[in-house]
């Protein structure tokens, strides 16, 4: 069964073109799969049933799995099975009938306007790396960036004159987001006086340096951000994805419509998009409760 993964897994590399991460990830979750089916004693793939599968979620759902990672696992075991099926392997897909996950979602952490402001006060910009932290802060609350796409981005990518990136997201695929005149001045700022401090030898094509001078990494990113939320003094849960969700939320609070926030989040499917709704939801039912002379 081993040997199918890694057959599959290169069928999406070299004709699917997915990205590396996402190959590693499927690589993960399959894995974790098969373990599960291991240990029912299934020795054969035609010997999966829609149950089976269904008890691999719900036990990855008992383990406390967040909600998009088990429907991230359902999405690589159902293009496993259905690549089995179109290829003949298999003469059944029984993910076909299997449910998604979508009522164990939860809607993502957001900071408030406040949060948001008071975190990214928190960098002093009169040094290299500060100078730095600030333009990382802005980018990603004005852009709705991922940490891995952030960490990618090239200085050639940024125009600050007309004030648009060009961002690669997941599977190499291109967007253009624009950027606001507040992450305009913090990158302006940090590509003039502080990044040319923080090259060591000859020049780097990528726009977030760490201070030997090379590509910041994910690490980092996520180190600058927890350090500046402690300093902020917030008291919500902090995660890689706490700015992106936070751009989406401000933004369809504020009147964006659903597709627009797709498109700058790089969303192949609005359903995804979708749960920042839920946010807003939420945020309306609190002001009726606390407002309302008969809540």
């Amino acid at each position: 069964m081993k040997e199918l993964i890694d057959t599959f897994l290169n069928y999406l590399s070299i004709e699917r073109g997915l990205s590396n991460n996402t190959i590693i990830s499927y690589r993960v979750d399959l894995n974790n799969y098969l373990t599960f089916i291991e240990g029912k004693n299934i020795d054969s793939l035609s010997k999966i049933s829609k149950d089976n599968i269904t008890g691999f979620m719900l036990a990855q759902r008992d383990k406390g799995i967040a909600p998009n990672s088990v429907a991230r696992r359902l999405a690589a075991i159902r293009m496993f099975h259905r690549f089995l099926a179109r290829e003949r392997i298999l003469k059944n897909d029984p993910s076909t009938l299997v449910d998604s996950p979508k009522l164990w979602k939860r809607v993502p952490d957001a900071l408030t306007l406040n949060e948001v402001e008071a975190l990214i006060a928190q960098p002093n910009v009169h040094n290299s790396q500060g100078a730095r932290d600030r333009a990382i802060l802005e980018t990603l609350y004005a852009t709705g960036m991922r940490v891995s796409e952030a960490v990618n981005l090239k200085k050639d990518n940024v125009n600050l004159d007309i004030g648009f990136l060009r961002c690669i997201g997941k599977g190499n695929k291109e967007r253009i987001i624009p950027l606001g005149k507040k992450a305009i001045a913090s990158i302006n700022r940090y590509i003039k006086e502080s990044r040319p401090k923080l090259i060591k030898d000859g020049e780097s094509e990528f726009l977030f340096l760490s201070r030997s001078g090379k590509k910041i990494s994910r690490q980092s990113f996520w180190k600058i951000i927890k350090k500046y939320a402690k300093l902020a003094r917030i008291k919500k849960p902090i995660k890689p994805h706490t700015l992106r969700h936070s751009f989406a939320t401000h933004l369809l609070e504020h009147g964006a419509d659903l597709r627009s926030v797709q498109e700058m989040l790089g969303h192949s499917d609005i359903s995804t998009t979708q749960i920042y709704t839920h946010v807003n939801k939420d945020r309306l039912k609190s002001v009726h409760r606390q407002f309302h002379p008969r809540p």
